[in-house]
């Protein structure tokens, strides 16, 4: 068995860019006003539980009228739900934007939370939504990662985020990370906003547990009684705890979910290699 460290960066390939750094003017202390106001009993936790360890939960602002339940996704037209009725501050925050708002959400990622390496496929296409993420609350020690790299996101900041891709998120944090998270259609307006936003957006980094996977790599390629020892073991369990374990006895911190991921894109490269 064998692992691969990711690539990647916020130009990338294809019609839609990895990230944008839209050049828009978000009102954030209204935004924050709101925030404040959402009651503890109003924050649900998140559908997909298989895809994340601690606290991610959300509160529906708008959402498909159609959507099996307020957090999920669906075809219908966009529904106005209780807190963006009841509070103007939502609409006034966002009013500069322009958008042809589908979805609308809050996301809430709790100290020392983890949301696993997924794709969400329903944003894949040229026609697809487009989804854009508002930092309210943005720690530091928050490792957003897409294809392998860290999106340095701000709060106040609206990036466009082409999360069809590989991505997962880390909150190294004390407190948690709250995204404003809009789905939109991909109007003139808004496919011109994300072209222009290419020029001026942030250079992609490195996260905590990529640069610990990294360093655990050039420490195998160091030691071939070790790199020998993984590659003869078949059981794939066992493979990413012996790698876990090896890493965590040379000061490196992560997961089986680091390593899994790196396998899946290992699989990928190995099969595209293919393809014509």
């Amino acid at each position: 068995m064998s692992i691969e460290q990711p690539q990647g960066v916020c130009s990338g390939e294809g019609p839609r860019p990895v990230c944008s750094r839209l050049m828009v003017k978000v009102d954030l202390a209204p935004l924050l006003a709101a925030l404040a106001a959402i009651e503890s009993s109003q924050w649900q936790a998140h559908f997909n539980q298989r895809y994340f360890d601690g606290d991610w939960s959300g509160v529906a602002l708008i959402s498909a009228e159609d959507a099996i339940g307020e957090l999920t996704h669906g075809q219908g037209p966009a529904t106005l739900r209780q807190p963006w009725l009841e509070d103007a501050r939502w609409q006034l925050g966002l009013q500069a934007l322009g958008l042809d708002i589908r979805s609308a959400r809050l996301l809430r990622l709790g100290a020392g939370a983890q949301i696993h390496e997924h794709r969400d496929y329903d944003l894949g296409g040229p026609d697809a939504d487009m989804r854009l993420h508002i930092p309210l609350l943005s720690p530091e020690q928050v490792d957003f990662m897409l294809e392998g790299r860290r999106i340095p996101m701000k709060a106040g900041e609206c990036w466009f985020l082409d999360l069809a891709r590989p991505h997962c998120v880390d909150n190294h944090d004390t407190s948690p990370r709250i995204h404003l998270v809009l789905d939109c259609r991909p109007t003139p307006a808004l496919l011109k906003a994300v072209a222009d936003g290419q020029a001026t957006t942030p250079a992609s980094g490195e996260g905590r547990k990529a640069r610990a996977f990294a360093d655990f790599q050039q420490w195998l390629q160091r030691n071939q009684q070790a790199c020998t020892q993984l590659q003869a073991l078949t059981d794939q369990h066992t493979f990413i705890e012996r790698v876990v374990a090896l890493a965590a006895s040379q000061g490196l911190d992560f997961g089986q979910e680091q390593v899994r991921a790196a396998m899946r894109r290992g699989r990928s490269r190995w099969s595209d290699q293919w393809k014509v």
